[in-house]
């Protein structure tokens, strides 16, 4: 059995044993620490803390830099990732991997410029990274103080908590939805962490748009791939253009050669707009299909995975652990 097929199968292993598992039964094995909760919710009509640290966002859309509070941007940090009403365990997870990965780009920045400038970039009029307050009742409307209330609930026993690894804090990466197991980080992106390995995540099987097609005329295939690659010799039979994918062992393309070209799976996943890099390609009737599973890069936590287990009764910390192997929680 080679390594691809291996993993595929483990995963498919474990999507029947979690169909027959409740995760309540889990807790306390294995990767999962049991009792995610953290003590009793606050009512929907919570506001959450002012905090003395502060985000410094740079509006991608206007050049103007936003100071937040730390709590004020997990709000709209998590609302830019979530719907207010996903399942409040999963809500609480992305709360902390959000705080994780953006507190650690502030350190870095900040070492790194001394102090000055910004922190990163956002996009709230677009909800990219982070939403401010008037976005969401723009958005929300009449449906703004209840899910407000929602987001408060759910983020506020979790303020002030970050992922940590030997110490420090981790890269918590995520995305929207896995080909059903996650990435090894090395395989994406070249270099391995020890918490960002691949782990099964079969409950993403069942969402909407885990797999989608995306077709091509040849003119237009031709046209996107010596944008990509412009040494491309896309002459001759279209049929032979793409040779066999280099697959990691989870599915993601990680190179393909096209046109005697080298393309990794991620140019070729933006040159053509697909929702993941873990995709196949096929040729017929003048046509290239492209057959995509997930949605995102693979790597960390899957959004709709941390959805599926919190239905099946795990906490955050549960969620999180599964995620990101080995790491702790800790509150700074």
């Amino acid at each position: 059995m080679n390594s691809k097929k291996g993993v595929l199968f483990l995963c498919l292993l474990f999507l029947l044993a979690m169909m027959l598992i409740p995760l309540t039964a889990l807790g306390g094995g294995g990767q999962f620490e049991g009792g995610g909760s953290s003590g009793s919710a606050p009512s929907p009509s919570a506001v959450l803390p002012t905090s003395k640290k502060q985000f410094r966002v740079r509006d991608s859309s206007t050049g103007s830099v936003l100071t937040v509070d730390d709590n004020a941007f997990l709000r709209g940090a998590v609302a830019a990732e979530m719907s207010p009403e996903a399942p409040v365990e999963a809500l609480r997870a992305q709360a902390v991997a959000s705080y994780t990965y953006f507190s650690r780009l502030r350190d870095i920045k900040r070492a790194q410029s001394g102090g000055n400038s910004y922190d990163f970039d956002a996009c709230p009029s677009k909800w990219n990274t982070y939403v401010t307050d008037a976005e969401m009742q723009k958005r929300w409307g009449d449906s703004y103080q209840k899910y407000s209330g929602l987001l408060n609930t759910a983020v506020a026993p979790v303020l002030g908590q970050t992922i940590q690894y030997g110490g420090a804090l981790i890269d918590a990466t995520y995305f929207a939805i896995s080909g059903g197991c996650t990435e090894n980080s090395a395989d994406v992106w070249g270099s391995q962490y020890p918490y960002l390995v691949s782990v099964a995540s079969p409950w993403d099987a069942f969402a909407g748009g885990y797999q989608t097609t995306a077709s091509f005329s040849e003119s237009d295939f031709s046209a996107r791939v010596k944008k990509a690659a412009p040494g491309a010799n896309l002459s001759g039979d279209a049929a032979s253009w793409a040779a066999s994918p280099d697959c990691s062992a989870a599915g993601t393309v990680k190179t393909i050669r096209i046109g005697g070209q080298s393309l990794t799976g991620a140019q070729v996943r933006e040159a053509f707009g697909l929702r993941s890099a873990d995709f196949t390609l096929a040729h017929e009737n003048g046509q290239f299909t492209f057959t995509v599973k997930g949605y995102g890069h693979g790597v960390g936590m899957s959004q709709t995975g941390a959805e599926g287990m919190a239905r099946q009764g795990a906490g955050y910390r549960d969620i999180l652990s599964w995620y990101y192997p080995g790491t702790k929680i800790v509150s700074v």
